[in-house]
C-alpha cells in the first residue's frame, strides 16, 4: 500500500513534519532510526527553546513531541532505514523489516557530532561536556572550559564562549589552526583565549565526582602527560550529516548535506523534501530544524496536491 508521505527521522524536524503533515491529513508515516529523538536525548537541560521559561530537559521535549505527532495521526515505525530508492515512483524505503512505498519523502535523519570516543567523554555527557556552545555556554559564567578542535567550528565555538567562560582554552593536535585566517586573527587577539598546541586529549576528569573537573592532555610529539584544570570541554571536531543511504538519490554538497532549494526544502528530486541538521551545515539549533520540518511538511503538502 502507498502512503502519502513518510518522515524519516525523529527529532525536532521530524516531529515537527509530522505533526504540521498530520493536521493536514496527509496521514503521514514517520520512521523514528535508531537514534529516537535524534541529539537532543542526550542534552540536559534546553533553556533557548521558545516557550519554556524555566528550561526543558531534552528527552521530554522530545517525548513531548512525539506524542504530539500521534495525537494528529502520525504512525510512528521503531526501525532504521537501510535503503531508499528516489529513482522510481512510488517512492521505496527499505527497513529490516520490510519495504515502505510513499509518494512524498521528507528526510530528517540529522547530523551526528563526531566525538573524541573516550569512555568518560560518553559518561560525562551533559556535564561538563558538550558538542554545541551554542546551547550550552549559559551554563559556564565565569568558569575555564576547553574546547578540541582547530577548525572554524572550533574557533567559532571558542570566541562564542568568551562571552560568559572566565577562560577558554583550545586543545590542537597541531602547532596552527585550520579555520579562517579572520577566526584566528580574532581568537588570538582574545584576551581570554589560551592554546594548548600539538596536544590531544587523552581522558576527562572526574567521572567518580560526576562532572567535568579536568582533562587529561597527551602532547603529540613526546608523549608526555598533562592536566589541564577546567570546568566544561567543548568537543569541535566537526558533525557528519546522516546521509549515507542517500548517496546517488538526491543531491549531496561536498561535505555530504543533502542540498535544498534556497527559499524552500525542496531537493533535485521531486517530491522528496530535507529539513533539519541533514541539510543545515551552519546553524544546527533545535528551533531551525523545527522550522525547515514545519517548512518541508508545506512544501509536501503541495506537492501531493499538484500530483493528485
Amino acid at each position: 500500500m502507498t502512503t502519502n508521505l513518510i518522515i524519516l527521522g525523529s527529532g525536532p524536524a521530524g516531529y515537527t513534519a509530522a505533526i504540521y503533515a498530520a493536521r493536514a491529513n496527509l496521514s503521514p508515516i514517520l520512521i523514528e532510526g535508531i537514534q529516537p529523538g535524534g541529539q537532543l536525548t542526550i542534552t540536559t537541560d534546553v533553556e533557548n527553546y521558545p516557550g519554556f521559561p524555566e528550561g526543558v530537559q531534552g528527552p521530554k521535549l522530545m517525548d513531548d513531541m512525539r506524542r504530539q505527532a500521534e495525537k494528529f495521526g502520525t504512525k510512528i515505525v521503531s526501525a532504521d532505514v537501510t535503503s531508499v530508492d528516489f529513482k522510481k515512483r512510488p517512492f521505496v524505503v527499505t527497513t529490516a523489516e520490510g519495504n515502505h512505498e510513499a509518494k512524498a519523502v521528507i528526510i530528517a535523519t540529522g547530523a551526528s557530532a563526531q566525538w573524541l570516543g573516550l569512555d568518560a567523554e560518553r559518561k560525562l555527557m551533559g556535564k561538563g561536556v558538550s558538542g554545541c556552545a551554542t546551547c550550552d555556554a549559559f551554563f559556564f559564567k565565569n568558569q575555564e572550559v576547553a574546547v578540541v578542535g582547530g577548525g572554524d567550528t572550533a574557533i567559532e565555538d571558542a570566541l562564542f564562549l568568551t562571552k560568559f567562560a572566565k577562560k577558554v582554552t583550545i586543545i590542537h593536535r597541531r602547532d596552527q589552526l585550520r579555520a579562517s585566517k579572520i577566526l584566528q586573527d580574532r581568537a588570538k587577539a582574545n584576551s581570554k583565549i589560551e592554546f594548548a598546541w600539538k596536544k590531544v586529549v587523552s581522558d576527562i576528569l572526574d567521572v567518580n565526582a560526576g562532572k567535568v573537573t579536568a582533562v587529561k592532555l597527551k602532547d603529540v610529539e613526546n608523549g608526555k602527560i598533562s592536566e589541564l584544570k577546567c570546568d566544561g570541554v567543548f568537543i569541535a571536531i566537526g558533525h557528519k550529516p546522516n546521509t549515507e543511504i542517500f548517496k546517488g538519490q538526491v543531491g549531496l554538497d561536498e561535505k555530504g548535506y543533502i542540498m535544498t532549494k534556497k527559499t524552500t526544502m525542496d531537493t533535485n528530486v521531486p517530491g522528496v523534501f530535507a529539513a533539519g541538521d541533514v541539510q543545515d551545515s551552519y546553524y544546527k539549533q533545535a528551533i531551525t530544524a523545527a522550522g525547515t520540518g514545519c517548512m518541508a511538511a508545506i512544501d509536501a503538502e503541495k506537492y501531493l496536491d499538484s500530483v493528485v
